[in-house]
């Protein structure tokens, strides 16, 4: 539905927001790959932003005030104060890390139907690639023009690639 839109509306700036991990789920610290998956969704989608919906919440997801139960990017123990990272946080740093306000998405095609890509042009010229593989071990052959390279990609991993 968002692509339908930004191909109706072109000109709306559209932006992924309030989207939270579920802190009862078992792979709430280790859903990076799920995560890395609807994070290129939504750009690939024309999104133009992605918008975690709490950033730190305590083990029980508190002071979360919604009907569901959700997680933080972070948790934060609220006896130990200890702090611990979600799935949700593993993917957003293989993406803020490396994509700049600004950068633009172009086209990227793929064969290997698990691999979830996203390609992007920074305002500095540099380009992103972000490959997020939920299944097992395997390797991506990027092809850009003459240039080739085969891309190990480990078993439920989210890769970024930087170049100029």
């Amino acid at each position: 539905m968002m692509a339908k839109f930004h191909d109706a509306h072109p000109e709306a700036a559209m932006h992924w927001t309030e989207g939270g991990p579920d802190y009862t789920s078992p792979d709430y610290l280790t859903d990076w790959a799920k995560w890395g998956r609807i994070f290129t969704d939504v750009l690939c989608n024309g999104c133009q932003s992605i918008t975690g919906w709490n950033l730190a919440l305590d083990e029980k997801g508190r002071p979360n005030l919604g009907p569901f139960p959700c997680g933080g990017v972070v948790t934060i123990n609220s006896q130990s104060k200890e702090i611990t990272r979600s799935g949700q946080y593993w993917a957003f740093a293989q993406f803020s890390r490396f994509i700049r306000k600004g950068a633009r998405r172009f086209a990227s095609q793929s064969s290997a139907p698990d691999v979830g890509h996203v390609a992007l042009e920074r305002p500095d010229g540099r380009r992103v690639l972000v490959l997020t593989n939920p299944a097992g071990t395997q390797t991506a052959r990027l092809q850009m023009g003459k240039s080739l390279a085969d891309i190990p990609l480990e078993e439920n991993s989210v890769t970024t690639l930087v170049w100029s």
